[in-house]
């Protein structure tokens, strides 16, 4: 299938808020140039698109829509089916059709890779990464550490390693700490945090949102790491998140007054206290300190 197929524009039914629906094949560049043209956009995960409100919706995404395809090599499929005649990628990993698609166990260095590859996207129904043939030299570069990682996560390997740990007297990661590895959280289709300023969490305190991913969550959430995701899964959406730097930190306006509870409650992030930001910043001088500390000793181990 021809990528420019897959832009498309539905207006709204509801007689009640005027609006469209954008979808379009996912790509970190092109969400983040959507977001920036249409900042009041939110992600309806029943709907597989963002709406965006207004009655010149539909004029509106067209025109941009347009503007992005006339940047979009239409060629690049076919051209990316031929480098891979030439030099295919043969693994039980990778299954070829009209596209490419990778099915693996669940790692989130895979995750990682894949999500940096260009107009790829996961489907939740068939639990499948679908990869354009456009992409075909980016997922080759990828390919050894996406292969590698999905070995080391099969099943029968993690049993063994589980195994030899037991037998080795290591306790193995608590889920809490398996799942703050992952740095994601899940926040709510219908109210996204914004990117790269540092915000306030239930679970993981205050964090940078570095991406949100444009697929609805498919898998059960953990009551106790995120009190705040009480609705179906897929209300929600994954975002990805690091730690902020100390400059961010300390360049951050405080909220002048705390957001309601409920509302913390609900959506599971918010703009940080002073209070916040101080305990964050203070961690992560602490977080520095150990750092040089342990740079010391390994230049000089012997302690002169």
């Amino acid at each position: 299938m021809e990528i420019a197929s897959a832009f498309r524009v539905v207006p709204s039914n509801d007689e009640e808020r005027a609006g469209a629906y954008a979808s379009f094949p996912y790509d970190r560049d092109l969400v983040r140039r959507f977001r920036e043209s249409f900042p009041r956009a939110r992600w309806r995960g029943e709907e597989r698109g963002w709406f965006v409100p207004g009655t010149t919706a539909v004029q509106r995404l067209n025109t941009w829509m347009a503007q992005e395809l006339e940047t979009l090599d239409r060629h690049a499929d076919a051209k990316g089916r031929d480098a891979y005649l030439f030099e295919p990628l043969e693994s039980p990993y990778l299954e070829v059709g009209d596209d490419l698609r990778v099915r693996t166990p669940y790692s989130h260095t895979i995750v990682e890779a894949l999500r940096s590859v260009p107009w790829a996207y996961w489907n939740p129904d068939e639990k499948i990464w679908h990869v354009p043939f456009r992409s075909y030299e980016e997922l080759r570069r990828l390919w050894p550490a996406i292969e590698d990682a999905a070995r080391r996560n099969e099943p029968a390997e993690r049993r063994r390693r589980r195994e030899e740990q037991k037998r080795q007297g290591v306790d193995p990661a608590s889920p809490a700490q398996a799942e703050r590895r992952r740095r994601r959280y899940p926040v709510p289709g219908d109210d996204l945090p914004p990117l790269e300023r540092p915000l306030a969490t239930l679970s993981w305190g205050v964090v940078v949102f570095e991406d949100i991913e444009d697929h609805v969550i498919d898998e059960a959430l953990d009551g106790t790491l995120y009190p705040h995701a009480k609705d179906d899964p897929s209300h929600y959406v994954w975002a990805r998140w690091r730690m902020p730097t100390l400059q961010e930190v300390y360049r951050t306006k405080a909220a002048r007054e705390p957001e309601d509870r409920a509302l913390r409650e609900s959506r599971g992030w918010w703009w940080p206290t002073r209070d916040e930001l101080q305990e964050r910043a203070r961690k992560l001088r602490q977080m520095e300190r150990a750092q040089q500390s342990r740079h010391a000793v390994q230049k000089n181990p012997a302690g002169f």
